[in-house]
Formats: structure tokens, C-alpha cells, sequence
């Protein structure tokens, strides 16, 4: 794709930019400001995650670098009781909404950070590829069912797409009518495989005419064209203006959308994935010249919402707090028995025989001594 010359929404040139004289954005300044420094602390957060990553303190680690505009354009403009489900990668959901020192344990191997999200409206985190997608329509059918006013947001990546749960999950969402926006994350590269050895089709966001409903293709890595196709895909999930549910569909009137946010992820696929091997330092490049951070601090510095001092300012408030999230999150010591609560509903007679091994070891001689022996 020739991203620059793409027939996609876009509002800013690769330089933040506006694309038209006379063009109002559709979030105050404050808020704009706002929206600048979570995408920087996602940033540095994701930097700091990498580093303890390579440090042996957190496990395998997925980076963001270079999608905050797709997801925080879309995070301020949902509701907060709208539910966010997600894959593996859009970490700006907790920073928008919170948790995020908890969320680190969940990288240290800690469920317990996982099951947090769902005090903040985040499903828990998904790492097989696009089964959360059924279970999100499931949930926006709910919604729907029991009338009240909520949307659901599912995020996952272009290589979900070739996946059967994408299928079903749209598919079921068109035929029902369910309040539900799916954002599919097309940063061209589904770990190694090209956005164009993923589909026949000329974008995945056409794909949503098999299924009955609207699909749009954005800029990703503009935030505040995906904060305006997202707003208006919110609109159409809670209030449709008076266009009617699928025949037989019970509840109030809704309507979901396919979001298309083209952009690139600047990092590896994971912690554990070497990206040489498959594309170029090149194209990389090319692609962080449409960097949304940059970008969007150029749009406010034009409109004199920011200055040299208030982004020294940011940045000094973004280190702080990723450092004092980031010794909270990381002060918490395991237990071994944690091992053994959650591999059947009802422990097995085994797992019983195994955890009472492991605690015979541990009295005789004490974890640190089964650790040095590890």
C-alpha cells in the first residue's frame, strides 16, 4: 500500500498538518493535550517493558510502538462503560483507563493482573489469535438484549481475519444487529506475513459487506481521524437514527462497523520475534515518518496548545510516573501454590499428589533453595 496517497480517512499530513484550511477538531485542546501525553507514556512504557523484557524480570512482551494513534483515538472516544476487548497488543486501554500497574504482573506470569482489567471494563487479555471476536459479539448481544445504553470495542490484529472466529463473530454480529465497533489493526504485518498475503480483498474493512454492515478504512496513525470514525461507528452501535434491527432481532435498534486503522508496528511482533528476517530497515523508516507522536505534537504546536516547555514538562511527568507504576507493579513476590489453582475447575486427584509434592519441598528446604537449585 502507498500509505501517503492512500484513499483512506485521513485529517493530518504526515507533519500533523490539517489537510483543510478550515478544519475544527473534534476534542478540545486540553483534551488534545491530554490524548498527547497518554500516547507518550504509552511509549515509554512500552520502552521500559522491552528493557525488562531483555532483563529476565517480565516474559514474553508485544510492543505498541507505533499503533498509539489508532488506540487512543479510539479509547477517548468511547464511553466508560463501554467494554474494550482486545488481543494482546493495545496496552493503551490501560493506560486510558487505568490498572496499568496491576497489568504488569500479568507480564511477570501473575494472573491476578489479568483479572484486574475487568474492574476497568477491559476483558481480560487474549493471546490466541481472534477467539475473543464471538465472545465480544456475545457481549454486545447481551448489551442489546437487556436495553441498555453500552457498546463493545473489539481491537485485533489483520492476520485474525484469516481465522474462523473473525468470520463467525462478524458474520453473527451482522445477522443480530449488535452494538459492537470491531477495529481490525492492520499494521501490515501479521507477524511475518505480509497485510497482502492475507487476504484477496483490496482492503479487510470490505470485508464487513459480507456481513450485512459498514466498513471504513482509517489512518491508524492519525488519532484524531480514528477518534472520528470510531465516534460516528459508536453513534451508529447506540443510536442508528431510526434504521431498523435484522428482521426477528429483539432489542433496541443498533448497528455494528468494521474499522479498518492502517499503520505499522515499528517494533518486532514480540519480544521473541526477529523482524530482519522478513522486512527491512528500510521500510521501517519510511513508515516513522508517519510516527503519530510526532505527528500529532506538530498539529498542537501549530495551534499553540504546546510549547518547547510543556513537552519538557510531559516528558518529565510520563518518566516519573511509568517509573512509580512500574516499582509498584513489579513488587510483588509468587507463590508456587498459584501454579495449581487454576488448571482444572476441580483439582484432579494428580494435581492434588503434585501440589502436595511441591509443598513437602518447599518446607524442607524453603523456595529460595528450590529457586538456586533451578
Amino acid at each position: 500500500m502507498d500509505f501517503a496517497d492512500a484513499d483512506i480517512h485521513r485529517r493530518l499530513d504526515a507533519d500533523g498538518q490539517p489537510l483543510s484550511d478550515d478544519y475544527e477538531p473534534p476534542l478540545s485542546d486540553d483534551r488534545l493535550v491530554e490524548m498527547y501525553r497518554d500516547m507518550r507514556l504509552a511509549r515509554h512504557f512500552d520502552q521500559r517493558m522491552i528493557s525488562l523484557q531483555r532483563q529476565g524480570r517480565v516474559g514474553t512482551y508485544s510492543s505498541l510502538a507505533g499503533q498509539e494513534g489508532s488506540q487512543f483515538g479510539s479509547m477517548y472516544a468511547v464511553d466508560d462503560a463501554d467494554w474494550i476487548f482486545y488481543q494482546y497488543r493495545e496496552h493503551g486501554a490501560v493506560v486510558d483507563r487505568g490498572g496499568l500497574a496491576e497489568y504488569i504482573r500479568y507480564w511477570m506470569g501473575h494472573e491476578s493482573g489479568n483479572a484486574a482489567l475487568i474492574d476497568h471494563n477491559i476483558a481480560p487479555l487474549n493471546i490466541s489469535i481472534g477467539a475473543h471476536i464471538p465472545h465480544a459479539t456475545g457481549m454486545a448481544w447481551a448489551s442489546k438484549l437487556s436495553g441498555d445504553d453500552n457498546a463493545v470495542i473489539c481491537h485485533f490484529g489483520d492476520g485474525s481475519t484469516s481465522e474462523g472466529d473473525f468470520h463467525e463473530g462478524l458474520n453473527f454480529a451482522g445477522v443480530f444487529d449488535v452494538p459492537a465497533v470491531f477495529i481490525c489493526n492492520n499494521n501490515q504485518w501479521a507477524i511475518s506475513v505480509p497485510a497482502e498475503e492475507q487476504t484477496a480483498s483490496d482492503s479487510f474493512a470490505r470485508k464487513a459487506e459480507a456481513y450485512g454492515f459498514p466498513g471504513v478504512q482509517v489512518d491508524g496513525m492519525d488519532p484524531l481521524a480514528t477518534y472520528e470514525v470510531v465516534e460516528e461507528a459508536l453513534a451508529r452501535a447506540k443510536d442508528p437514527d431510526g434504521s431498523p434491527p435484522a428482521e426477528d432481532a429483539p432489542g433496541r435498534a443498533t448497528r455494528p462497523t468494521l474499522i479498518e486503522a492502517v499503520q505499522y508496528r515499528f517494533g518486532a511482533h514480540t519480544t521473541a520475534d526477529d523482524p530482519s528476517a522478513y522486512r527491512t530497515d528500510e521500510d521501517v523508516e519510511q513508515w516513522k515518518r508517519w510516527d503519530p507522536i510526532p505527528r500529532l505534537e506538530g498539529y498542537l504546536h501549530g495551534r499553540g496548545s504546546l510549547d518547547d516547555e510543556r513537552i519538557d514538562a510531559i516528558e518529565t511527568d510520563v518518566t516519573d510516573t511509568v517509573a512509580e507504576t512500574i516499582e509498584r507493579g513489579t513488587d510483588i513476590e509468587a507463590d508456587p501454590d498459584d501454579l495449581f489453582a487454576d488448571a482444572y475447575a476441580e483439582p484432579t486427584q494428580r494435581v492434588e499428589e503434585q501440589r502436595a509434592y511441591l509443598n513437602r519441598l518447599r518446607e524442607e528446604y524453603g523456595d529460595d533453595a528450590l529457586l538456586d537449585e533451578n
